[in-house]
């Protein structure tokens, strides 16, 4: 007797993720070798993985990343980033940990305003190139930003796609993440920036010396003598305010993101007038091909319903008891979301909670959703491809000469997880339940 379909998915799941886990093979091919043994398999076909909305690829994430990988190709041509690198430098004065600090904060608050993976793939050529500068060990600096972003991007509605798809589900406002979320972020990134000291002190404290020299020398230069091209930067930052004031306003003008990115990347391409072969030259083409295969392998587990029964079964548990099922929304939505990417757990799991939402009294109820979200957003700091911001930094760092393994990041990840989870536990309970 053949094997169930959920049997083989999670089969076919875990051999997978073992094999990205341990690199024995390029994740690429491993995650393409996953989605052509599902095919194989018949856990998935054609129109399951390119045509379905709730288990295929999400080609809005997908032409979102290229359009700005368009963007910030064009960008670095106009000298740019190395402006910006040497302003951090300059402002850091060469001290390893306040550069890490300027960064993060940076990095968290533009991920509030636009979305996570849209800011790291503009800042990460930022500490790329100020590391370079200060002969800094990169990989610390880049961990951090993906860190500060996935934790930064909690804040509103359009800084996490979990957020956008829970709001949609649950049809709450920009206004109401502002009220629920962004305390409690602003709360966990100051901590943040006390724990990456803690993490990172020793790796940092080896090259202050070095940096703090090299600083000296960089205070001497003038920030604008990096700029190559100034008449085309003016043109293209014009095109990256539009981009950033469409990303704002998407769900106001129902326009998805991606095609947002797409149209300022024409435009882009349009002002400066670069050659194709210069700007498709930085696109991640590998990153880009990971995440669609992760969106199928995902969607195997979705279409089988692995995910969805987990989730119902877990719901179940908790009975009438909302405080124990925002618990496990919280903590549940971290363990499972760090493995499966947060995005396409997000979108199984939201009916789920919907129906749990609807039995539950309206203040109660309401409170499953911030714990869902809590969960689903910062258990995107647990592994290497738990969040798109990961990918997107991990990718980067590969195509740079300075690669982070898959366990590299996860130790630091689980460790900022933990920390964050048991900060946004305390505050679900006092803020929804202690005074009820």
């Amino acid at each position: 007797m053949s094997a169930p379909p959920a049997v083989l998915a999670v089969a076919v799941f875990v051999a997978t993720y073992f094999l990205i886990a341990t690199e024995r093979i390029h994740r690429v091919a491993a995650a393409v070798g996953g989605v052509a043994l599902m095919a194989i398999l018949g856990i998935v076909d054609t129109e399951t993985a390119f045509y379905s909305e709730r288990s295929g690829i999400d080609w809005n994430v997908i032409f979102l990343l290229f359009g700005m990988m368009i963007v910030v190709s064009i960008l670095k041509q106009t000298g740019l980033f190395d402006y910006l690198a040497v302003w951090a430098a300059q402002r850091s004065r060469g001290r390893p940990f306040r550069l890490m600090a300027l960064l993060m904060t940076v990095t968290a608050t533009a991920s509030a305003l636009l979305d996570n993976v849209t800011t790291v793939l503009l800042m990460a050529p930022v500490a790329l190139m100020v590391c370079r500068r200060l002969g800094l060990d990169p990989v610390p600096y880049l961990i951090t930003l993906a860190f500060s972003s996935n934790v930064g991007g909690a804040a509103t509605l359009i800084g996490d796609p979990p957020n956008i798809i829970i709001a949609s589900r649950a049809g709450l406002s920009f206004n109401d993440f502002l009220v629920h979320m962004t305390p409690i972020v602003i709360v966990m990134q100051v901590l943040l920036l006390g724990l990456a000291w803690l993490l990172f002190r020793r790796r940092l404290d080896a090259r202050a010396g070095r940096a703090g020299d090299l600083a000296d020398t960089i205070c001497d230069l003038s920030p604008g003598d990096e700029i190559r091209d100034r008449r085309m930067l003016r043109r293209c930052l014009v095109v990256l305010a539009l981009v950033m004031v469409g990303f704002s306003l998407h769900s106001v003008l129902h326009v998805q993101p991606s095609l947002i990115a797409l149209l300022g990347a024409w435009l882009m391409v349009l002002v400066s007038g670069a050659h194709p072969a210069q700007f498709l030259e930085e696109v991640e083409w590998p990153t880009l091909a990971f995440f669609m295969a992760l969106f199928v392998l995902v969607g195997g587990l979705v279409e089988t319903g692995v995910i969805g029964n987990l989730g119902e079964a877990a719901v179940a548990a908790t009975g009438d008891q909302s405080f124990a099922a925002a618990s496990f929304l919280l903590f549940g939505s971290a363990v499972l979301g760090a493995f499966v990417d947060n995005i396409p757990y997000t979108t199984a799991m939201a009916p789920v909670v919907q129906d749990l939402v609807a039995s539950l009294p309206a203040a109660e109820g309401q409170s499953l959703w911030w714990a869902f979200a809590l969960g689903a957003d910062l258990g995107g700091n647990t592994t290497a491809v738990a969040a798109g911001a990961n990918v997107v930094i991990i990718g980067i760092a590969a195509r740079n000469g300075t690669p982070v393994s898959f366990w590299e990041f996860t130790r630091y990840g689980l460790i900022v997880t933990a920390m964050t989870l048991v900060v946004a536990w305390a505050y679900v309970w006092a803020r929804y339940f202690a005074f009820a």
